[in-house]
């Protein structure tokens, strides 16, 4: 086995609770946008003539002399859809035990766990320039088992130059799941300049659809935004489209921080404005302490 079982052990014991309404099929952890009559109570709406009397509020009766009826709110469990960006710039650092593809990988399958152990469907979508596959959300034995062997294989993929339309892949995501779920996304977010507004309206129709949405920002911190390298000659080579430039670092690094810097607030922003939760992931603190000190931080939130 890839995964390594004693790496996403450890998150059994969390949990991971919806912030917003979620649809899903058994009793779970979640609030339901759907009213019944069990666990509980939401609010009273008045009693309509012909109905069963089983829930008016007799209380509210004697000191109003009108008829309500109790509403309660279900508890459900959450679907999560884990979305994974396999574009070849996830594999940076080329030829590292330590790339942005395993660290999404390992961060997915910890999820998974947790998931498991609460009870609740998951799926799990893959994309680069379109997606490339897609498993609705499900909770039985049987998905587990195949989205793990799933992104098992992710790690032993090393195909070269696959480019990234993540715009086009979430707008796709946006349209094919069709009940309220979470979305947690895994991608650098690294598109051309040109289509930045179309990545940040993509992010605006996952919203729009009423899904709850995470997005883990997975970067090489030290070497993708702060460009730290040493004063000499190198060798770049983009991953996605092979295109190579020899230069010294000091000749762009000024540049090069500026508009990256320039992207990253206007993610973080237009993640604010759009109540999204955007998670710094640099791959070298580890999945381990970025994923727990998130779920912690979210769990205390929730409380």
């Amino acid at each position: 086995m890839l995964i390594s079982p004693s790496k996403i052990e450890p998150f059994k014991n969390l949990e991971l609770l919806a912030k917003k309404v979620v649809e899903g099929f058994i009793t779970g952890l979640h609030k339901s946008p759907f009213h019944g009559f069990s666990v509980e109570f939401a609010e009273h709406r008045l009693y309509n003539t012909g109905e069963s009397t089983r829930h008016i509020d007799w209380k509210l009766f004697a000191r109003s002399e009108k008829l309500f009826v109790k509403r309660y709110e279900e508890e459900t469990n959450l679907r999560c859809q884990i979305v994974i960006d396999t574009s070849a710039s996830m594999q940076f650092p080329k030829d590292s035990e330590n790339t942005k593809l395993k660290f999404s990988v390992y961060s997915a399958a910890a999820l998974c766990e947790l998931l498991k152990q609460q009870r609740d469907a998951f799926g799990l979508t893959l994309f680069n320039k379109e997606i490339t596959n897609h498993l609705p959300a499900k909770g039985t034995p049987l998905h587990k088992k195949l989205i793990l062997n799933t992104l098992e294989e992710l790690l032993d993929d090393k195909s070269e130059h696959k480019e990234t339309s993540a715009a086009s892949a979430l707008n796709q995501i946006a349209e094919i799941i069709h009940q309220r779920s979470l979305v947690v996304i895994f991608s650098d977010m690294f598109e051309n300049d040109a289509h930045n507004e179309e990545l940040f309206s993509a992010l605006q129709h996952l919203k729009y659809k009423k899904h709850e949405v995470v997005l883990f920002h997975v970067v090489d911190k030290s070497k993708e935004l702060e460009f730290e390298f040493e004063n000499k000659p190198y060798h770049f080579i983009d991953l996605e489209s092979g295109e190579e430039i020899k230069l010294n670092p000091s000749q762009i690094k000024e540049q090069y921080q500026k508009s990256i810097n320039e992207f990253k607030e206007q993610l973080i922003l237009k993640c604010g404005h759009y109540k999204i939760d955007y998670v710094e992931a640099d791959i070298n603190k580890g999945f381990d302490n970025i994923l727990y000190t998130y779920l912690v931080k979210r769990q205390m939130m929730s409380k």
